[in-house]
């Protein structure tokens, strides 16, 4: 494609400004492969420096997010292990006139305890892979997943006590 004199003028001076490739190609209504072919034509390169820096702080910001995301997860495993410990209420509608039952028991049920370790269980799986995904921050999330496992373990080992003979 030819540019017209008008195009290579303002490439140039949005160039000259600092403007990136992208910004260039939106800017004169060209393609960004374009505005490529004119810069090595006219022995120009981009500085692509605010581009690695965009970059890297936006690396920044999704590790930041993936820790929030576990320490959310950790809360909510911890929160479901809890609730399972000790006396809980179990409730039930029901009957032609759909009444409310409850009742306290002195141990959450089978059911109960199960999902609770199901929530506890998924959320070292997503940890697990979140931490493998982000190794610059596996040690910080190493020793979380060690605290989340205890809880996890805890848990099952107060469900089911070992009987010395």
């Amino acid at each position: 494609m030819a540019w017209t004199s008008d195009q290579e003028q303002a490439a140039h001076e949005l160039f000259n400004r600092g403007s990136g490739r992208n910004l260039i190609a939106r800017e004169l209504g060209v393609s960004k492969t374009s505005v490529t072919r004119w810069a090595e034509e006219n022995n120009l390169k981009f500085d692509r420096s605010s581009t690695a820096a965009a970059v890297a702080a936006h690396a920044v910001d999704m590790a930041a997010e993936r820790i929030r995301l576990v320490k959310g997860m950790i809360e909510n495993a911890d929160e479901a292990l809890e609730s399972v410990k000790g006396p809980v209420i179990v409730y039930s509608f029901g009957g032609k006139d759909n009444t409310y039952e409850e009742h306290e028991l002195e141990e959450a049920p089978v059911s109960m305890r199960r999902e609770a370790q199901t929530v506890a269980a998924i959320a070292v799986d997503k940890l697990t892979r979140i931490v493998e995904t982000d190794q610059g921050a596996a040690h910080a999330a190493s020793s979380v997943v060690d605290k989340l496992l205890g809880a996890v373990t805890a848990a099952y080992d107060a469900e089911h006590p070992v009987e010395e003979s």
